[in-house]
């Protein structure tokens, strides 16, 4: 796929008031300094569309981005660490879950895991929400560009390792670097699909 234009719509707190024009959208989620703006400007090749920030918790609402318009891009606030109160982060949970329980349009949540990390209990247990709730998901292992293949290759088949605990057949997995454009192509190309496959199932 072939990013043409990228713009930013609107940022809501409730997932009724996000653009009703039932185009498919994709969620992108994950623990606050993950590297997800950076990312998304990555996969759009535009490196001012989501706003970077080296303080977690800098996105606070639901953030919808028109690409190619044809489909949203949804940049979600992130879950964990954050200097907020209880009380913003208890808003911002009940926010984030509302939209992906609820949003009718939502093809894929990518779910974006700190490469360098070894498995965290707080993505484990994000993920397991969303397999509980039927919600399609895949992973996006980020940062890959910060250490060596061998270090990255360790993280994710721990991580993987331990979501075979839980899950049969794994999601979908992309490991990514938004300084190198590792994994760019692989992810658009995995929207297109399915975006090809709702398209020939609407005919």
């Amino acid at each position: 796929m072939e990013i043409k234009n990228a713009t930013f719509v609107v940022s809501n707190t409730d997932y009724k008031k996000c653009p009703d024009t039932g185009l498919p959208e994709y969620a992108f989620i994950g623990r606050s300094n993950v590297g997800k703006s950076s990312l998304i400007n990555m996969l759009t090749n535009n490196k001012s569309l989501a706003k970077t920030s080296v303080r977690p918790g800098k996105t606070q609402l639901i953030n919808h981005f028109l690409i190619n318009k044809q489909w949203y891009l949804v940049d979600l606030p992130g879950y964990g660490y954050a200097r907020i109160s209880k009380s913003a982060r208890a808003q911002w949970q009940k926010m984030t879950n509302d939209y992906l329980l609820q949003r009718e349009t939502l093809m894929n949540t990518f779910v974006l895991i700190d490469s360098r990390l070894t498995p965290q209990q707080i993505d484990l247990d994000f993920i397991s929400f969303l397999g509980q709730n039927g919600i399609p998901l895949s992973i996006v292992f980020t940062k890959a560009d910060k250490q060596n293949q061998r270090e990255t290759a360790l993280n994710v088949n721990a991580f993987k390792k331990a979501l075979s605990n839980e899950w049969e057949e794994l999601p979908p997995i992309f490991i990514t670097s938004s300084v190198s454009g590792t994994g760019r192509s692989k992810i658009l190309d995995y929207i297109e699909l399915i975006n090809n496959s709702k398209s020939t199932l609407e005919q």
